[in-house]
Protein backbone atom coordinates (compact mmCIF):
# COMPACT_ATOMS: atom_id res chain seq x y z
CA UNK A 1 0.00 0.00 0.00
CA UNK A 2 1.38 3.42 -1.17
CA UNK A 3 2.05 5.75 1.66
CA UNK A 4 2.22 9.47 0.43
CA UNK A 5 4.28 12.32 2.94
CA UNK A 6 4.59 15.47 3.34
CA UNK A 7 7.93 17.16 4.10
CA UNK A 8 6.63 20.08 6.13
CA UNK A 9 8.15 23.37 8.53
CA UNK A 10 7.13 26.78 8.59
CA UNK A 11 10.68 27.80 9.28
CA UNK A 12 12.89 28.03 6.50
CA UNK A 13 16.40 26.64 6.27
CA UNK A 14 15.60 23.72 8.42
CA UNK A 15 16.56 20.67 5.49
CA UNK A 16 13.50 20.10 3.70
CA UNK A 17 14.22 20.05 0.24
CA UNK A 18 17.67 18.57 1.31
CA UNK A 19 15.75 15.46 3.56
CA UNK A 20 13.27 15.34 0.28
CA UNK A 21 15.77 14.85 -2.11
CA UNK A 22 17.64 12.72 -0.14
CA UNK A 23 14.80 10.50 1.81
CA UNK A 24 13.59 10.34 -2.02
CA UNK A 25 16.99 8.73 -3.34
CA UNK A 26 17.45 6.71 -0.11
CA UNK A 27 14.34 4.80 -0.23
CA UNK A 28 14.72 4.36 -4.13
CA UNK A 29 18.05 2.23 -2.83
CA UNK A 30 15.94 0.00 -1.09
CA UNK A 31 13.70 -0.73 -4.28
CA UNK A 32 11.27 0.93 -3.56
CA UNK A 33 9.06 2.99 -6.04
CA UNK A 34 9.35 6.68 -5.34
CA UNK A 35 7.43 9.57 -6.52
CA UNK A 36 8.93 13.21 -5.38
CA UNK A 37 6.55 16.26 -5.58
CA UNK A 38 7.93 19.66 -5.59
CA UNK A 39 5.75 22.19 -4.19
CA UNK A 40 7.87 24.93 -3.44
CA UNK A 41 8.00 27.71 -5.97
CA UNK A 42 11.66 27.95 -5.91
CA UNK A 43 12.04 24.71 -7.73
CA UNK A 44 14.88 24.10 -5.40
CA UNK A 45 13.97 20.13 -5.51
CA UNK A 46 13.82 19.96 -8.85
CA UNK A 47 17.30 21.51 -10.06
CA UNK A 48 18.88 18.89 -7.24
CA UNK A 49 16.86 15.88 -9.30
CA UNK A 50 18.93 17.20 -12.28
CA UNK A 51 15.83 18.49 -14.13
CA UNK A 52 16.32 21.96 -15.19
CA UNK A 53 13.77 24.18 -14.21
CA UNK A 54 14.13 26.86 -16.49
CA UNK A 55 13.29 24.38 -19.43
CA UNK A 56 10.93 22.87 -18.48
CA UNK A 57 7.44 22.86 -20.57
CA UNK A 58 4.67 21.84 -17.87
CA UNK A 59 5.03 21.79 -14.22
CA UNK A 60 3.19 20.59 -11.06
CA UNK A 61 0.82 23.91 -11.51
CA UNK A 62 -0.17 22.27 -14.76
CA UNK A 63 -1.14 19.56 -12.56
CA UNK A 64 -3.36 21.37 -10.09
CA UNK A 65 -5.52 23.33 -12.43
CA UNK A 66 -6.46 20.50 -13.98
CA UNK A 67 -4.36 21.70 -17.91
CA UNK A 68 -2.49 18.14 -17.89
CA UNK A 69 -2.92 14.64 -16.56
CA UNK A 70 -0.26 13.74 -13.81
CA UNK A 71 1.91 11.15 -15.38
CA UNK A 72 2.33 13.35 -18.58
CA UNK A 73 4.15 15.76 -16.14
CA UNK A 74 6.87 13.23 -14.16
CA UNK A 75 10.52 13.52 -15.28
CA UNK A 76 12.89 11.08 -13.96
CA UNK A 77 15.96 11.46 -11.61
CA UNK A 78 18.26 9.17 -13.09
CA UNK A 79 21.01 9.33 -10.54
CA UNK A 80 18.25 8.71 -7.29
CA UNK A 81 16.17 6.17 -9.50
CA UNK A 82 12.99 7.50 -8.56
CA UNK A 83 10.36 9.91 -10.54
CA UNK A 84 9.61 13.95 -10.18
CA UNK A 85 6.85 16.04 -10.46
CA UNK A 86 9.00 19.06 -10.91
CA UNK A 87 8.05 22.61 -10.33
CA UNK A 88 9.59 26.14 -10.99
CA UNK A 89 8.65 29.95 -10.74
CA UNK A 90 5.47 29.59 -12.41
CA UNK A 91 3.78 27.86 -9.20
CA UNK A 92 3.48 31.07 -7.49
CA UNK A 93 0.59 31.63 -9.31
CA UNK A 94 -0.90 28.75 -7.98
CA UNK A 95 -2.89 30.85 -4.99
CA UNK A 96 -4.60 33.14 -8.17
CA UNK A 97 -5.18 29.74 -10.51
CA UNK A 98 -7.25 27.95 -7.46
CA UNK A 99 -9.08 30.99 -6.06
CA UNK A 100 -12.19 29.75 -8.09
CA UNK A 101 -11.40 26.20 -8.57
CA UNK A 102 -13.50 23.73 -7.01
CA UNK A 103 -11.97 21.68 -4.29
CA UNK A 104 -9.26 24.15 -4.25
CA UNK A 105 -7.79 22.05 -1.47
CA UNK A 106 -7.70 19.06 -2.50
CA UNK A 107 -6.23 19.41 -6.02
CA UNK A 108 -3.31 17.74 -5.14
CA UNK A 109 -4.46 14.51 -3.43
CA UNK A 110 -7.12 14.02 -6.26
CA UNK A 111 -4.16 14.32 -9.10
CA UNK A 112 -1.90 11.89 -6.79
CA UNK A 113 -4.66 9.38 -6.87
CA UNK A 114 -4.28 8.83 -10.53
CA UNK A 115 -0.51 7.03 -10.01
CA UNK A 116 -0.32 6.55 -6.39
CA UNK A 117 -0.45 2.70 -6.96
CA UNK A 118 2.60 3.11 -9.36
CA UNK A 119 4.71 4.05 -5.90
CA UNK A 120 5.33 2.90 -2.50
CA UNK A 121 5.83 6.00 -0.97
CA UNK A 122 5.18 9.40 -2.40
CA UNK A 123 7.21 12.27 -0.91
CA UNK A 124 6.16 16.30 -0.78
CA UNK A 125 8.58 19.18 -0.59
CA UNK A 126 6.25 21.91 1.19
CA UNK A 127 7.10 25.23 0.59
CA UNK A 128 8.44 27.14 3.98
CA UNK A 129 4.94 29.25 4.25
CA UNK A 130 1.36 28.25 4.86
CA UNK A 131 0.12 28.67 1.47
CA UNK A 132 -3.08 26.90 -0.49
CA UNK A 133 0.25 24.59 -1.38
CA UNK A 134 1.11 23.59 1.61
CA UNK A 135 -2.81 23.25 2.40
CA UNK A 136 -3.19 20.65 -0.67
CA UNK A 137 0.34 19.13 0.26
CA UNK A 138 -1.16 18.49 3.83
CA UNK A 139 -4.36 17.29 2.31
CA UNK A 140 -2.89 15.16 0.02
CA UNK A 141 -0.34 13.18 2.50
CA UNK A 142 -0.68 10.64 4.84
CA UNK A 143 1.47 12.01 7.59
CA UNK A 144 3.55 14.28 7.85
CA UNK A 145 7.53 14.40 8.31
CA UNK A 146 8.99 17.90 10.17
CA UNK A 147 12.62 18.62 9.56
CA UNK A 148 14.06 20.93 12.31
CA UNK A 149 16.72 22.23 13.82
CA UNK A 150 17.62 21.87 17.55
CA UNK A 151 17.46 25.07 18.45
CA UNK A 152 15.15 26.71 20.67
CA UNK A 153 12.98 29.21 18.27
CA UNK A 154 12.42 25.54 16.22
CA UNK A 155 10.69 24.63 19.10
CA UNK A 156 8.16 27.56 19.28
CA UNK A 157 7.64 26.99 15.06
CA UNK A 158 6.89 23.53 15.93
CA UNK A 159 4.07 24.00 18.03
CA UNK A 160 2.49 26.24 15.83
CA UNK A 161 2.78 24.03 13.03
CA UNK A 162 1.57 20.83 15.33
CA UNK A 163 -1.32 23.65 15.28
CA UNK A 164 -1.73 23.69 11.45
CA UNK A 165 -1.71 19.82 11.02
CA UNK A 166 -4.36 19.86 13.91
CA UNK A 167 -6.47 22.29 11.87
CA UNK A 168 -5.99 20.19 8.86
CA UNK A 169 -6.76 17.34 9.97
CA UNK A 170 -9.87 18.20 11.55
CA UNK A 171 -11.37 19.96 8.74
CA UNK A 172 -9.97 18.62 5.38
CA UNK A 173 -7.89 15.43 6.18
CA UNK A 174 -9.06 13.21 8.71
CA UNK A 175 -6.07 10.90 8.63
CA UNK A 176 -3.30 13.29 9.08
CA UNK A 177 -0.99 12.84 11.59
CA UNK A 178 2.66 13.89 12.55
CA UNK A 179 4.69 10.61 11.40
CA UNK A 180 8.24 11.65 12.25
CA UNK A 181 10.10 14.50 13.62
CA UNK A 182 13.71 14.36 12.23
CA UNK A 183 16.60 16.21 13.89
CA UNK A 184 18.78 18.11 10.65
CA UNK A 185 21.86 20.00 11.30
CA UNK A 186 22.75 17.87 14.49
CA UNK A 187 25.37 18.00 16.48
CA UNK A 188 26.02 16.31 19.50
CA UNK A 189 28.75 17.88 20.82
CA UNK A 190 25.78 21.07 21.69
CA UNK A 191 24.84 21.36 24.60
CA UNK A 192 21.44 22.84 23.64
CA UNK A 193 20.79 20.49 21.11
CA UNK A 194 20.52 17.45 23.61
CA UNK A 195 18.25 19.85 25.86
CA UNK A 196 16.01 20.14 22.82
CA UNK A 197 16.62 16.50 21.46
CA UNK A 198 14.98 15.85 25.78
CA UNK A 199 12.70 17.98 25.20
CA UNK A 200 11.06 16.35 22.09
CA UNK A 201 11.44 12.86 23.29
CA UNK A 202 9.49 14.19 26.14
CA UNK A 203 6.45 15.67 23.87
CA UNK A 204 6.41 13.51 20.89
CA UNK A 205 8.07 9.74 22.61
CA UNK A 206 8.67 7.75 19.74
CA UNK A 207 7.67 10.39 16.70
CA UNK A 208 11.44 11.17 16.81
CA UNK A 209 13.04 9.11 14.91
CA UNK A 210 16.57 7.63 16.17
CA UNK A 211 18.35 8.87 13.20
CA UNK A 212 19.78 12.12 13.04
CA UNK A 213 21.01 14.14 10.24
CA UNK A 214 24.35 15.39 10.74
CA UNK A 215 25.65 18.59 9.40
CA UNK A 216 28.02 17.47 6.24
CA UNK A 217 29.55 19.59 3.38
CA UNK A 218 28.30 16.61 0.91
CA UNK A 219 24.62 17.27 1.98
CA UNK A 220 25.58 21.49 0.99
CA UNK A 221 27.84 20.12 -2.22
CA UNK A 222 25.26 17.87 -3.91
CA UNK A 223 22.29 19.82 -5.17
CA UNK A 224 24.56 22.14 -7.01
CA UNK A 225 25.97 18.62 -9.30
CA UNK A 226 21.89 18.46 -9.41
CA UNK A 227 22.22 14.78 -7.60
CA UNK A 228 21.11 13.25 -4.16
CA UNK A 229 23.94 13.34 -1.94
CA UNK A 230 24.00 9.47 -2.31
CA UNK A 231 25.29 9.00 -6.04
CA UNK A 232 27.16 11.89 -5.29
CA UNK A 233 29.09 10.74 -2.30
CA UNK A 234 27.69 7.50 -1.26
CA UNK A 235 30.25 7.22 1.85
CA UNK A 236 29.63 10.51 3.32
CA UNK A 237 28.11 11.21 6.54
CA UNK A 238 24.91 12.65 5.20
CA UNK A 239 24.56 10.34 2.92
CA UNK A 240 24.26 7.17 5.48
CA UNK A 241 22.32 8.95 7.75
CA UNK A 242 19.41 9.23 4.72
CA UNK A 243 19.76 5.62 4.16
CA UNK A 244 19.63 5.01 8.17
CA UNK A 245 16.35 7.28 8.17
CA UNK A 246 14.99 5.39 4.78
CA UNK A 247 15.57 1.97 6.62
CA UNK A 248 13.56 3.66 9.76
CA UNK A 249 10.51 4.50 7.95
CA UNK A 250 10.58 0.81 6.01
CA UNK A 251 10.42 -0.66 9.38
CA UNK A 252 8.11 1.48 11.17
CA UNK A 253 5.66 0.86 8.40
CA UNK A 254 6.11 -2.85 8.66
CA UNK A 255 5.40 -2.33 12.45
CA UNK A 256 2.28 -0.53 12.01
CA UNK A 257 1.01 -3.28 9.20
CA UNK A 258 2.03 -5.78 11.94
CA UNK A 259 0.33 -4.12 14.74
CA UNK A 260 -3.55 -5.25 14.44
CA UNK A 261 -2.32 -9.34 13.81
CA UNK A 262 -0.80 -8.73 17.27
CA UNK A 263 -3.53 -7.27 19.19
CA UNK A 264 -6.34 -8.63 17.74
Amino acid sequence: MSKTFAIANQKGGVGKTTTSVNLAASLANFNKRILLVDMDPQGNATMGCGVNKNQLNTTVLDVLTGDILTEKVVHRCESGMFDVLPANGDLTAAEVELLNKPGKESRLRRALARVKNNYDYIIIDCPPSLSMLTVNSLVACDGVIIPMQCEYYALEGLSALVGTIGKIGKFLNPSLQVEGILRTMYDPRNSLTNEVTSQLRKHFGDKVYRIAIPRNVRLAEAPSYGQPALSYDKHSKGALAYLGLAGEIIRRGKQAKALPETTG
